[in-house]
């Protein structure tokens, strides 16, 4: 089939209306992804958003609409729903800079090491523990290969995915937050890592104002680069989407192909009103907590639908411009669960992330499961649903893979599976089990019961094992029957949780993970270790 009439079947794709959203586009050549034009990769733009939980959204992912799926606006990610698949059960680390290490490395966060948020040079973020000496993890992030001695203590080296695009030509950007590295090293500054155009990213992990006439913010929270929008009342969200569509129209011009990572600092505290949606949840009776939302709670949903509207905003340049839209895929992702902690209404735990339990920082549901679509013309069938599991670093092998790159050197191990041929053949299954390593301690005064502390997990099957380092605990869940996560297994079913922890400790091993220790410096048991103790002294 000739390219031309490839085209001509490509159709009103990316129109919020009508079809299945099938753009005809690529062909498939020995396992290889190619765009019909041989010499023009597809253009890449992952959409990432932060703090955003898996049900905050009118779009659900869970096997029904729920009553959160009703607070929220989201018209556009509707829309992408409709053109094309929804992914119910992906997955990412429960805080940012795990998170975004996993995806620009490929590798789990047990491997990497970051394992908590980072910021100042070779200072930890971690709580104080009374009971337990937390682990050195690598506080001051991924850094390039090419990086100094100082860059490189306690740090991970990696070949970093923009990295790798651009040295098969492609135009990579960089937009909104980046949260890889410390700030005074290298891993800081995406320029480094690969990206061409760094816009507003660095080392901090959050703004400090999302107002333009608050100049973004001071200190080291300020959102750097944007001084053209200062006075002019641009709400953060609305400025960076107007600098990645600048972006991506320079390399249309160009002809170039481009990797856009349009890394919103939204939806991450602090809940400054974006005033052009406040309206719309002022005074309304909100479902599921039955009385009219807080002030704070009608800024989250204004942050979440003006977060929609970028989206919107790249889909409309992508419906104007059909020529880059047929050869563009489009990738929506968050990088951890939404936030569940004292300053939001409701319940506190129980009601943010619901039907899951907890949110951010936990091991629990609340706190690791994602929102995720995909959009790829030709592939994708519009409306669809895809419930195999996915994780963070899956992204790496998968982007590469959509791009066409197949020979390809790393100086780490990538741990993240491709998942395009799950888009290739929507009704293929597999199984695939989830590590997940946290062992530090994000907050005080957080319950192991409700996920917090310092844990490793795993996800395999319907069960969710849960370790915990301070006091050698397990919590084993089934999330098929019980999502919120409030019926604890491992009493009742010894012979399953012998075997998850043993493949948890296993797993831990084969990655050289880091684990705290006690008061006297001695280890903490492993997993098995710690259930075999137990067990004797039964």
């Amino acid at each position: 089939m000739k390219s031309s009439s490839l085209f001509a079947r490509m159709g009103k794709a990316l129109l919020p209306t009508g079809g299945a959203g099938r753009g005809a586009l690529f062909f498939i050549l020995n396992s290889s992804f190619c765009c019909a034009s041989a010499q023009q990769p597809p253009n890449i733009i992952l959409f990432l958003v932060d703090d955003m939980g898996w049900q905050e959204t009118s779009v659900p992912f869970w096997q029904e609409p729920t009553p959160l799926n009703q607070r929220y606006r989201t018209p556009n990610m509707e829309r992408m729903a409709q053109l094309g698949v929804r992914f119910t059960n992906a997955y990412a680390c429960a805080v940012s800079s795990p998170s975004r290490c996993s995806l620009l490395s490929g590798m789990n966060a047990a491997r990497h090491r970051v394992t908590n948020w980072t910021l100042h040079y070779n200072q930890s973020t971690d709580e104080p523990s009374s009971s337990l000496l937390l682990p050195t993890w690598h506080y001051n992030g991924i850094q390039p290969a090419d990086a100094s001695p100082h860059d490189l203590v306690n740090a991970t080296r990696v070949t970093p995915l923009p990295q790798i695009l651009k040295d098969h030509g492609y135009y990579t950007i960089h937009c909104g937050k980046a949260h890889f590295a410390a700030e005074q090293t290298a891993g800081a500054d995406p320029l480094r890592l690969g990206f061409c155009v760094n816009i507003a990213g660095g080392a901090n992990g959050a703004p400090a104002s999302y107002l333009a006439e608050n100049e973004y913010g001071s200190g080291p929270f300020h959102v750097t680069g944007l001084e053209r929008y200062y006075g002019t009342g641009t709400f953060l969200t609305e400025a960076l989407t107007l600098e990645a569509i600048s972006q991506m129209e320079q390399a249309v011009t160009r002809r170039q192909p481009f990797f856009l990572y349009l890394s919103h600092y939204a939806i991450h505290i602090p809940y400054d009103a974006d005033r052009r949606f406040t309206p719309n949840y002022r005074g309304v009776v909100d479902p599921m907590l039955g009385v009219p939302l807080d002030e704070q709670e009608i800024n989250h949903a204004a942050l979440v639908e003006g977060m929609d509207k970028s989206l919107g905003d790249i889909l409309d340049y992508l419906q104007l411009h059909p020529d880059v839209a047929r050869n563009t895929i489009l990738l929506f992702m968050s990088d951890n669960g939404g936030q569940s902690v004292d300053f939001r209404q409701g319940r506190k735990n129980l009601d943010q992330n619901f039907p899951a339990r907890a949110g951010k920082g936990s091991a629990l549901e609340g706190g690791i499961h994602e929102p995720m679509m995909v959009l790829w013309p030709g592939v994708t069938r519009g409306g669809s649903v895809n419930a195999n599991r996915v994780i963070i670093e899956d992204f790496f092998p998968t982007l590469l893979s959509m791009a066409g790159i197949r020979d390809y050197h790393t100086v780490q191990h990538v741990d993240g599976v491709d998942f395009t041929p799950l888009l290739l053949h929507p009704r293929r299954r597999h199984q695939r089990t989830l590590l997940f390593h946290f062992p530090n301690v994000w907050v005080r005064g957080y319950q192991e019961s409700d996920g917090f502390g310092a844990y490793s997990a795993l996800l395999q099957g319907d069960h969710h094992l849960i370790y915990f380092w301070e006091s050698r605990q397990f919590r084993l869940y089934n999330r098929r029957r019980d999502i919120a996560e409030t019926h604890d297994l491992s009493e009742t079913h010894p012979r399953l949780l012998r075997r998850l922890a043993q493949q948890l400790t296993d797993s831990l091993m084969a990655m050289q993970a880091q684990r705290p220790s006690d008061l006297t410096g001695s280890p903490v048991p492993w997993p098995i270790e710690a259930l075999t103790n137990k067990n004797r002294k039964k």
